[in-house]
């Protein structure tokens, strides 16, 4: 395989399908801009894409690979790259029925 190739490959791996790009707007168009996006590795799975809205709203996209994750990022013009630190994390708001559903089954007995 030439260079030229490889390039070419690499880019098609990395672009965000329809369905993605959609989510990511939609969830900026409901909870603000901007809107901060931390990608994260998920194994075998691909990358996840965690949203923290204007609001706090948390949300996430899945996607094949972290590249896909960060050309996502790219692709939405009110999604801004982030990292997990205190200024991301503050941000987000976590209700009460959210606490309950991330606790599990034996929270809700």
């Amino acid at each position: 395989m030439t260079d030229t190739a490889s390039e070419t490959s690499d880019q098609t791996a990395a672009r965000p399908g329809k369905a993605h790009l959609t989510a990511a707007r939609t969830f900026v168009g409901e909870h603000g801009k901007p809107t901060r996006a931390v990608v994260e590795r998920i194994g075998r799975a691909g990358a996840r894409v965690v949203l923290v809205g204007q609001d706090g709203a948390l949300g996430d996209v899945v996607v094949p690979d972290v590249e896909t994750g960060n050309a996502l990022v790219e692709a939405v013009g009110d999604l801004e790259s982030a990292e997990w630190d205190a200024d991301t994390v503050g941000a987000t708001v976590i209700g009460p029925e959210h606490r309950r559903r991330m606790a599990g089954p034996r929270a809700r007995r």
